[in-house]
């Protein structure tokens, strides 16, 4: 697979400073804004090539709401190299159904060629540093050419995600950041996904409620944390694109 290129429709990038000033004046109104109306307020300011939407692909519920809000919009997903089958599969399947533009962010390496200067089964001996060079860099590689990026995050998901805004400057990758589904229950996603007719990745049904790369997600045992199948046996809760 060859990485996907993009370029954007802005003739230049706002600075930092003005787009923070953006976000300090809406970020109060649109605290309790639905997700419908928080994607048609990024529409309104970066709906010209300046934002992109980020998906796993454990599901399309975002990349539904987004395509309504902005036909066309360009939908970001990190190829590892490391997926399991039917998340590409899904992928491959939500650029079929919706209106949107896929931009696969590939890392600077291949596994083989990572497995070369890092050694093998990197994600089994420092998974942090893994995340970090096929996650963490192809991310702000591709952030670096928008004003704006849309996720998924939801505050139910993780203690670490308790607070997350619905609009935010994120300082971590230089750009707005957008949260339509912050406050989003479980319930909320599936009457969504049901209400819809939304696709969802297989491995959901099959018992994988939070989905990474195939060697570091496990399905959680019966009752536990959905996301104790992430990284399980070690410490690590967050891949580090949003905290």
């Amino acid at each position: 697979m060859t990485a996907e290129t993009t370029t954007t429709k802005i003739g230049s990038r706002r600075s930092d400073e003005e787009l923070k000033a953006l976000v300090e004046k809406a970020a109060p109104e649109l605290a309790e804004a639905t997700a419908e109306e928080s994607l048609r307020w990024a529409a309104e300011n970066f709906g010209d090539g300046r934002l992109i939407v980020a998906s796993n692909m454990q599901d399309a519920v975002l990349v539904d709401l987004a395509a309504k809000a902005m036909p066309g919009v360009e939908i970001l997903f990190l190829e590892t190299g490391y997926h399991f089958a039917e998340t590409i599969g899904t992928r491959d399947a939500v650029e079929q159904v919706y209106d949107v533009k896929m931009v696969n962010a590939l890392p600077e390496q291949t596994v083989a060629e990572q497995d070369a200067t890092e050694g093998p089964r990197l994600h089994e001996r420092d998974a942090q540093r893994c995340c970090f060079l096929r996650k963490v860099v192809p991310l702000r590689n591709t952030l670096s050419r928008y004003e704006a990026w849309v996720t998924g995050v939801r505050r139910v998901e993780a203690p670490t995600r308790a607070n997350t805004p619905v609009l935010t400057w994120d300082d971590r990758n230089g750009l707005v950041k957008v949260n339509p589904l912050a406050a989003w229950s479980d319930e909320e996603m599936q009457r969504y996904i049901d209400d819809n007719g939304v696709l969802v990745n297989p491995l959901v049904p099959a018992g994988y409620p939070s989905i990474g790369c195939q060697p570091c997600t496990a399905k959680p045992l019966p009752g536990a944390d959905p996301r104790s199948g992430r990284w399980a046996g070690s410490s690590k809760t967050e891949c580090g694109l949003h905290g």
